[in-house]
């Protein structure tokens, strides 16, 4: 099946760990080296011979969604309130109820795409601005609300 990620030019590489990054002399990332796993004993153990790098420019990482972390952290220490999924409830700006704080991608939206967390994220930054400066000229590609990605 081909998905909204694959049709963007995304590639999907399984079975493998990311053993360091490279970067230049700036800090900058560079590349991203990795080796082929299989599981033994229930654990990930490296393959010999299968070490690669693959050039970067930039490194998102995604660590798999399984809901927004209540019992302890920055939902607690903030007291930003939950909406009725148990995410964290936003305005059209995605500020919380805790002025200055605001939320985008998984925390406010549930698990989803990488391409939401993006696109909630430009969104976001429109309203810091607006929070900050009072208006924005950032564009906002989409609001809390939307399911669907506007094309």
């Amino acid at each position: 099946k081909v998905t909204s990620a694959h049709e963007e030019g995304g590639e999907r590489v399984y079975s493998v760990s990311t053993t360091h990054f490279e970067g230049d002399e700036d800090g900058n990332v560079q590349a991203l080296h990795l080796v082929e796993v299989e599981f033994k004993d229930g654990r990930p153990a490296p393959k010999p011979g299968t070490e690669r790098r693959i050039p970067a420019q930039l490194v998102t990482l995604a660590m798999g969604f399984t809901g927004t972390d209540r019992s302890n952290g920055l939902v607690q220490q903030f007291g930003v309130e939950l909406d009725e999924r148990g995410n964290v409830a936003r305005d059209a700006d995605f500020a919380t109820n805790v002025d200055g704080v605001f939320v985008a991608g998984d925390a406010g939206r549930g698990q989803s795409l990488i391409v939401w967390a993006i696109a909630e994220g430009r969104s976001a930054a429109r309203g810091v601005d607006r929070y900050l400066t009072g208006v924005s000229a950032l564009p906002a590609p989409i609001r809390p609300t939307d399911r669907a990605l506007a094309v």
